[in-house]
């Protein structure tokens, strides 16, 4: 499991949204290639952006193998889900 947070004063904030800033899902998504980064992530297989994250708000990221090179990942914030997927690795059996 990894856990990440985006700090209030990032650059991509103001502007996404101005008076109710949310975290882009690309940092989101980068986040999960980070954490799974020991089993060479390839590619996002599929995304689902199920809640906001706030800035400052600490994410959760926790993987289960899915298989030859691939692996589920959910991120959780606050007990909520609010991003899931599944990500190929190039690694036959992911372990991040």
């Amino acid at each position: 499991m990894a856990r990440f947070s985006v700090p209030a004063d990032h650059p991509c904030l103001p502007g996404h949204f101005p008076g109710r800033p949310i975290v882009p899902g690309v940092l989101l998504l980068d986040a999960v290639f980070r954490a799974a980064a020991p089993c060479l992530p390839r590619r996002i297989l599929r995304a689902k952006f199920a809640a906001p994250v706030g800035p400052g708000e600490e994410v959760e990221i926790g993987f289960e193998r899915r298989g030859a090179g691939r692996l589920l990942f959910t991120c959780r914030c606050r007990g909520v889900t609010v991003l899931s997927g599944e990500v190929e690795c190039a690694t036959p059996d992911p372990t991040p």
